[in-house]
C-alpha cells in the first residue's frame, strides 16, 4: 500500500502523467477494480477500516486525531492465530504500535523521506538512505533472512510515499524536475454548481499549496522577492546529510533561481499553473520509487519461486486530486479521491488482464484476505469479500451502491463533514454540519463531477430514489443522525469545535 497514490498517476489505469509498468504487471498479471472506492478518505481512519472491516463509525477512528481502539479485532490478528507468520515495514500511521505482527519496523506519524526513523519492537533506529527504499530493504531482509518457510506468511508492506510535501530520491528529481505535465480540463474549476463546501475548503493549489514546504521555494528566494508569505516554509533538506544536500540544491537552487526571474511577470494564472507543474514534478517523482521498488519486491516473489502462490495486492489509503478541481489533498466524495487504486494477482485463480467495473470498497479487503487463507471471518465485520470477483463469479455479486462518510471537519484543508451514496450511475452527497446541502451527480454523462443537478428537476425522482438508498445504506451500516451528533460532541468537548 501507498499513502495518497492517486489512481490517475498508476499508467494501468491513466498513462498520461506517468508510466508505472511494475505496478501495472499486478494487473497485467491479475485483476484491475475500476471503481474501487473508500469508505473515509483520510489516512489514519482508512487503514482503520482495511484491517478491521468496519466502517469509521463502528471501529471509532473518524479522523488522523483519535487513537485507534485497540479492542477492536483485526485480520492481521486472526491470521497470527490461525497460524500464519506476519510481518509490517512501513507505514501505519496510528499513534499504536501494531498489534497481530511478529515483526514490525514502522515510521513515526507521517515518518520522513530522508534518514527516517523507524519504531520497532526492540526501540526506535534511524536508517539513512531514501524511505521508499529502505522498506522495501526492510521487507526483502525479512523475506530472506527471518521469514519462516514452513509457515505461510502474511506481509504489510506500506509506503509513505507520494505523501505530502513529496521529497522524490535523487535519481528521480533530477529527471521529474525537467519534466511538464499536462494541465486538468478543471484545474480553474469556479465551482459555480457547487454548494458551498467546495468553495470554502482549504485545498486550492494556487491559495493553499505553500510556496517553500510544498513546492520548495527557500526562504531565501521568498524573502528576495518580497512575498507576503506566511505558510509553512521549505524544510526540505532539514534531514539530509551533507553529500545529500549538495546534490538535492544543485537542481533545486536553479529552479529557485527561475522562479525568481519569472515571478515579477506572473499573474494567478501563470503561479496556479508553476505551482501545478513543481506539484506534479516532485508528486510524481515520489511514485517513480515506489513503481521501482514495487517491482524489486515482484522480482524477488520470482526469483525464489514464490510468485505461483502468493496473493499480491496493491492499493492506496485514498485517491489524490492532482489538480483536478484545482486541487489538491483528499477528504471529498468527489472521484479523485474517493476512488482508490485497486489491483490483485491471484495465480491460477484470476484471470490475468482482467478490469472489473463492480462498486467494492476498502471496507472489503480484509473478509477478502480472510477467504482467501480459510480463515473465518467475525460476523461484526461490514464488508463483502471479493472473492467471487476474483474468481471470475460475477453472478453471485450483488451490491449496487456503496456508502461513504466523512467527519474531521474543522481540521487541515476546511472540508466539511458529509456523507453520501454511489452507484456506477449517480453520486448523492449530503453535507450536515455547518451547513445543510445536498448535491447529485450523474457519473455517465459528468464522469468530472462539475454539474451538480440535485435542483434539476429532471433528476427529482433519482434523487428521490437514491435518498432511500441512502437511508438503506446507513441502517445496514448501522450509521445515523444520533451517532453524528455524537461525535460532533466528542469534537466539542477536545475543544475543536464550539
Amino acid at each position: 500500500m501507498s499513502d495518497d497514490h492517486a489512481y490517475q498517476a498508476i499508467s494501468a489505469y491513466n498513462n498520461t502523467l506517468i508510466e508505472t509498468p511494475n505496478i501495472d504487471r499486478i494487473a497485467k498479471e491479475g485483476l484491475l477494480f475500476t471503481n474501487a472506492s473508500v469508505t473515509n478518505s483520510i489516512c489514519a481512519p482508512s487503514r482503520a477500516v482495511i484491517l478491521t472491516g468496519k466502517h469509521s463509525h463502528i471501529n471509532g477512528k473518524i479522523d488522523n486525531l483519535s487513537p485507534f481502539d485497540t479492542t477492536n479485532v483485526t485480520f492481521p490478528q486472526l491470521f497470527k492465530e490461525a497460524g500464519y507468520q506476519t510481518a509490517m515495514f512501513g507505514k501505519l500511521h496510528f499513534g499504536n504500535n501494531p498489534i497481530g505482527f511478529d515483526e514490525f519496523k514502522i515510521l513515526p506519524e507521517q515518518g520522513d523521506y530522508y534518514n527516517p526513523k523507524f519504531i520497532t519492537q526492540k526501540g526506535d533506529t534511524i536508517i539513512n538512505g531514501y524511505v521508499t527504499d529502505i522498506i522495501t530493504d526492510l521487507t526483502i531482509d525479512w523475506m530472506e533472512k527471518r521469514r519462516d518457510t514452513i509457515k505461510p506468511f502474511l506481509l504489510m508492506y506500506l509506503h509513505k510515499a507520494p505523501h505530502r510535501n513529496w521529497l522524490p530520491a535523487e535519481r528521480h528529481y533530477k529527471t521529474y524536475t525537467t519534466k511538464s505535465f499536462p494541465i486538468p480540463t478543471s484545474l480553474f474549476d469556479d465551482y459555480k454548481t457547487r454548494e458551498a463546501a467546495s468553495k470554502t475548503a482549504e485545498m486550492n493549489i494556487l491559495k493553499h499549496m505553500h510556496l517553500g514546504y510544498d513546492n520548495k521555494l527557500t526562504d531565501k528566494t521568498i524573502d528576495e522577492l518580497n512575498i507576503d508569505y506566511n505558510g509553512l516554509r521549505n524544510n526540505a533538506t532539514n534531514r539530509m546529510t551533507d553529500t545529500q544536500r549538495h546534490s538535492w540544491e544543485s537542481i533545486y537552487n536553479p529552479i529557485n533561481d527561475a522562479f525568481k526571474a519569472e515571478y515579477p511577470t506572473m499573474n494567478d494564472s501563470t503561479l496556479m499553473v508553476w505551482k501545478y507543474q513543481r506539484y506534479m514534478q516532485d508528486y510524481l517523482g515520489c511514485i517513480a520509487a515506489v513503481d521501482d521498488n514495487v517491482g524489486r519486491l515482484l522480482n524477488y516473489l520470482d526469483d525464489k519461486n514464490l510468485s505461483h502462490n502468493t496473493v499480491v495486492v496493491y492499493t492506496s489509503d485514498q485517491g489524490f486530486y492532482l489538480g483536478e478541481h484545482g486541487w489538491f489533498d483528499k477528504r471529498f466524495m468527489y472521484n479523485e479521491s474517493f476512488k482508490t487504486p485497486l489491483l490483485i494477482k491471484w495465480p491460477n485463480k484470476i484471470t490475468p488482464g482482467t478490469t472489473e467495473d463492480e462498486m467494492v470498497q476498502n471496507l472489503d479487503f480484509a473478509q477478502t484476505f480472510l477467504e482467501i487463507a480459510g480463515i473465518e471471518a467475525p460476523k461484526d465485520m461490514q464488508g463483502k469479500s471479493l472473492v467471487p470477483l476474483l474468481k471470475g463469479e460475477k453472478e453471485v455479486w450483488d451490491r449496487d451502491a456503496v456508502y461513504y462518510h466523512y467527519y474531521e471537519y474543522p481540521a487541515e484543508h476546511a472540508v466539511k463533514r458529509h456523507y453520501g451514496i454511489a452507484t456506477k450511475d449517480y453520486k448523492l452527497i449530503h453535507y450536515y454540519y455547518d451547513v445543510d446541502a445536498w448535491e447529485l451527480y450523474d457519473r455517465k454523462k459528468d464522469p468530472n463531477e462539475m454539474n451538480n443537478v440535485y435542483n434539476d428537476e429532471n433528476y427529482a425522482e433519482i434523487a428521490t430514489k437514491l435518498k432511500d438508498k441512502l437511508n438503506d445504506l446507513r441502517n445496514l451500516y448501522k450509521d445515523s443522525d444520533s451517532l453524528n451528533n455524537y461525535y460532533i460532541q466528542i469534537y466539542k468537548n477536545k475543544g475543536y469545535i464550539k
